[in-house]
């Protein structure tokens, strides 16, 4: 099995078209750090890496430019995916999110009865983050 070999989340990769609104955005907004940059001019790309805290074996977002791509991104490829990030006092963070421009999808609300509080916020170019209330 895996498990004898000690696996563990490293990260998840978005793509982006606009790397210094994406990292504003996750950074400035969200909280996160860039932890890690990966510049790759033979390529035409940039590989950055963000989280919360300086652990490095903590999970972390890798976000993937592409130098050359402008384009938009698919509209339904967005909301195939998110990110899960806790929070604490999910309605008052809801709050001053919506109070800096953040688009918020879905009020927090349990998705079952008795259920963990979520809310949903969209990132700049339309990725779902969905916020999930923490201790």
């Amino acid at each position: 099995m895996i498990e004898s070999h000690a696996p563990r989340l490293l990260h998840a990769m978005i793509r982006v078209r606009d790397l210094p609104r994406m990292l504003g955005f996750y950074c400035e907004v969200l909280g996160m750090r860039e932890l890690r940059r990966i510049e790759m001019p033979e390529l035409r790309r940039t590989l950055v890496f963000a989280g919360y805290g300086g652990d490095p074996a903590a999970a972390q977002v890798e976000f993937w430019h592409d130098w050359d791509d402008a384009s938009p991104p698919p509209a339904q490829a967005a909301h195939e995916s998110h990110l899960g990030v806790g929070v604490r006092d999910i309605h008052g963070c809801v709050r001053a999110l919506a109070a800096r421009g953040v688009k918020v999808t879905r009020e927090p609300a349990p998705i079952r009865a008795g259920g963990r509080v979520i809310a949903m916020i969209e990132d700049p170019e339309g990725h779902e983050v969905e916020l999930l209330a923490a201790d």
